[in-house]
């Protein structure tokens, strides 16, 4: 498997989004940075944790609401190991019974799954103990929180690029990639 996200296409999409896809066709806003986005993070890791237990293998909060001074969509994105994404069964209907909804479910890419949150307006990205793409966003998280110069450079780029009509958020999310890589390879991933 190609560890590399690509730019998904709109067919792509629609096959692993559960309940349909939703438009844009327009800029996407950021907000500046607010220093509630931990607490809000911290308020669903307990509720994450209430719910699943020993389940959860780790739970970090990750993306730009992460990274204090970074501008960002005001949407908490978490990551959450389990032992596997893929048994649905083992964690689902926990989440399912507090309101949480599954949005995304990508088998191709480390059994990806991603809900949305009963109340926060969170991304909960599930994967499997042990997949790669958890330290990568966690190092990449981490880089942007303690390297000034990495930082602008991410928030140029992603205020250039929300600044473009998009068909789907996603689209601007994909068009990250070629910032998040060029600062990936200059550290040493």
């Amino acid at each position: 498997m190609d560890d590399r996200r690509v730019p998904n296409t709109d067919a792509e999409m629609e096959a692993n989004t559960v309940g349909g896809l939703t438009r844009l066709d327009g800029p996407i806003v950021l907000w500046e940075s607010d220093p509630n986005w931990p607490v809000l993070f911290k308020l669903e890791d307990v509720r994450i944790r209430r719910l699943l237990g020993t389940s959860v293998c780790r739970l970090e909060h990750v993306g730009s609401t992460s990274v204090p001074g970074l501008l960002a969509k005001p949407i908490i994105d978490m990551v959450l190991v389990v032992p596997s994404s893929e048994d649905e069964p083992a964690y689902l209907p926990a989440l399912e019974s507090a309101g949480y909804v599954l949005r995304i479910r990508e088998p191709d890419w480390f059994e990806h799954r991603v809900l949305k949150g009963p109340d926060t307006d969170i991304n909960l990205h599930v994967f499997s103990d042990g997949c790669s793409e958890i330290d990568r966003m966690i190092r990449f998280r981490d880089r942007l929180r303690t390297d000034a110069a990495a930082l602008e450079q991410y928030a140029t780029a992603k205020r250039e690029l929300a600044a473009r009509t998009w068909r789907y958020v996603q689209n601007y999310a994909d068009a990250k990639n070629d910032v998040i890589d060029e600062l990936q390879a200059s550290d040493q991933f």
